[in-house]
């Protein structure tokens, strides 16, 4: 008889009780070492692993414990899972077909202790996907429950948890005043007031020897038993002061996406000295960019693009009336002058001579870099923080986001804040690698910067990069489609002139209807271009659709 070899899988959503000596990740497992137990006739046999994910949803695959099972899987270790239930496994459809594709690929199956059915039969693939329906309703109603939970608890001026700031400690529901702890954030607005300068402020901070506040955190590994750490207790930071001298919570406020509200807890910072700040630190920002570029449509990426040789950037502009045209132009090609660029226009792109000839038009590739990393931090949202935090610290993060990149209408708007997270881009032909400067993407997305995972600071996106005629059109990432706008419009519009061209009518007729119906004045010349396109294989004209 064959051996069939079975992992039990458990899982819990939150951490209450894990503590106890008999848990419900304990009760799951015995379940299914006894169901197990009740089929060595048919050969199952219990592995001594432990897979057990404690205090992490079922809404997301990414769990130190169902990763080691599946490589397992891969491996050849393990034959079959056994859960309690199958929204153990996952609430997620999309994520549950995923997982049955990667477990027929392994030829490896699962088996719900508590939920007998067939897969193999259309009537239990049908219930299997009923009972995930509800499993992933279920956890969809909780999230908005909680979400509506943490909203009208925020408005009553509550504390919901998280990283608690320096200068408080937990009480109940609220903070209270940590003194030692409070008399330095005084002293950081009162810096600040003085000198308008965070730098100025470190560097007094730094003389007074003041020091982030130390922390504890649990750390659970994917292997072997959780243990505690300490962090904090170093030198302040520029983004971490930043982060200090625009929290509301300082001024007895709490922050709810972009409302705030009067809080329960006491205030460190007078309110109106808090206002104080705030503008002054607007009118800082806006000095010092000025002071910088000289004008008010600065480069936004000045000095931070770099091409495939190490060599960056150049700002550049053209004017054309009144309107002024800015681009990011390869540095040799301003040393050597750019003479050689038209020349260079029928060659592909980035392969003249022995160098590439960038020429980016700089409003669209700022616009494409913002949108790129908005996509990339919405992507990693459960994996840009440290495993330590939240889930209320990942919502209320996830919201800064957004409010960050899309207006109350829904429609996006890229800030100039996500230019100064960029700490570096370096481009290539067919990709481009950006680097995030931690520090100011925490204080971007009102963070504590100790909580940014530093391994998703930097990341590598596609870019396509094509040339007609003088035209430069480029995408970024999740941007980039082959279908080309401006061409199926010229083709649709070649089978329409040439029908009329069928019909008896002259180019000039054509151009007299046209220009009628349409109020726009073309060519005879430019009609008699257009009808060749209409001439083209239909092999052609499928590829271009």
């Amino acid at each position: 008889m064959k051996k069939i070899r079975c992992a039990i899988y458990t899982r819990k959503s939150s951490e209450e009780g894990l503590d106890q000596d008999f848990n419900s990740l304990d009760a799951q497992r015995e379940a299914c070492a006894a169901y197990i137990a009740s089929q060595k006739h048919e050969g199952w046999v219990l592995l001594r692993d432990y897979y057990d994910d404690g205090g992490i949803s079922g809404g997301t695959m990414d769990r130190p414990a169902l990763q080691r099972l599946l490589n397992d899987i891969d491996e050849g270790l393990v034959d079959q899972i056994v859960v309690y239930k199958i929204d153990r496994l996952t609430r997620s459809l999309a994520d549950f077909a995923k997982l049955v594709d990667h477990l027929d690929a392994a030829e490896a199956s699962f088996v719900s202790v508590t939920q007998s059915f067939n897969t193999s039969t259309s009537m239990g693939r049908l219930t299997l996907n009923v009972l995930l329906s509800f499993a992933q309703f279920e956890r969809e109603v909780t999230a908005e429950r909680i979400r509506d939970k943490i909203s009208a608890s925020k408005k009553k001026g509550q504390w919901m948890g998280g990283s608690v700031p320096i200068g408080y400690e937990i009480c109940g529901r609220s903070l209270k005043l940590n003194e030692k702890e409070a008399e330095t954030i005084r002293t950081i607005y009162d810096l600040y007031q003085q000198y308008g300068n965070i730098r100025l402020v470190k560097n007094e901070m730094d003389k007074l020897g003041l020091r982030s506040k130390c922390r504890t955190i649990t750390i659970k590994p994917s292997v072997g038993e959780k243990h505690q750490k300490q962090i904090g207790d170093v030198p302040f930071s520029k983004g971490h002061i930043h982060f200090i001298l625009t929290n509301p919570i300082y001024a007895g406020r709490i922050r709810h996406k972009d409302t705030v509200y009067d809080g329960q807890h006491p205030s460190i910072i007078n309110p109106q000295t808090w206002d104080e700040v705030q503008l002054q630190l607007k009118a800082d920002a806006r000095k010092n960019r000025t002071q910088k570029t000289g004008a008010v449509d600065q480069s936004k990426l000045l000095g931070k693009i770099f091409d495939e040789n190490g060599e960056r950037f150049t700002p550049s502009h053209s004017k054309k009336g009144k309107r002024r045209y800015r681009y990011y132009v390869s540095r040799h090609l301003i040393r050597d002058g750019i003479k050689n660029l038209s020349t260079d226009q029928s060659k592909s792109p980035g392969e003249t001579n022995s160098k590439t000839n960038w020429r980016l038009p700089a409003k669209q590739f700022e616009d494409m870099i913002g949108a790129a990393i908005m996509d990339h931090l919405i992507k990693n949202q459960h994996k840009l923080l440290t495993k330590d935090v939240s889930t209320e610290q990942i919502k209320s993060y996830l919201e800064t986001i957004k409010s960050l990149a899309y207006d109350n209408d829904g429609s996006l708007q890229l800030k100039l804040s996500y230019f100064e997270m960029i700490k570096r881009i370096d481009l290539q032909a067919g990709s481009v690698t950006i680097t995030l400067n931690g520090e100011e993407t925490a204080t971007q997305l009102s963070i504590d910067p100790e909580l940014i995972n530093d391994d998703l600071l930097i990341f590598d996106t596609p870019f396509q990069h094509r040339k007609r005629g003088v035209e430069s059109k480029f995408t970024i990432g999740s941007q980039i489609t082959n279908y080309d706008e401006i061409l199926v419009k010229n083709l649709s519009q070649a089978h329409h002139f040439m029908e009329q061209l069928k019909s008896g009518k002259s180019p000039d007729q054509i151009v007299q209807d046209y220009s009628f119906k349409s109020n726009t004045t073309i060519t005879a010349r430019r009609v008699l271009h257009l009808i060749k396109l209409a001439c083209l294989a239909p092999d052609i004209t499928d590829k271009i659709l």
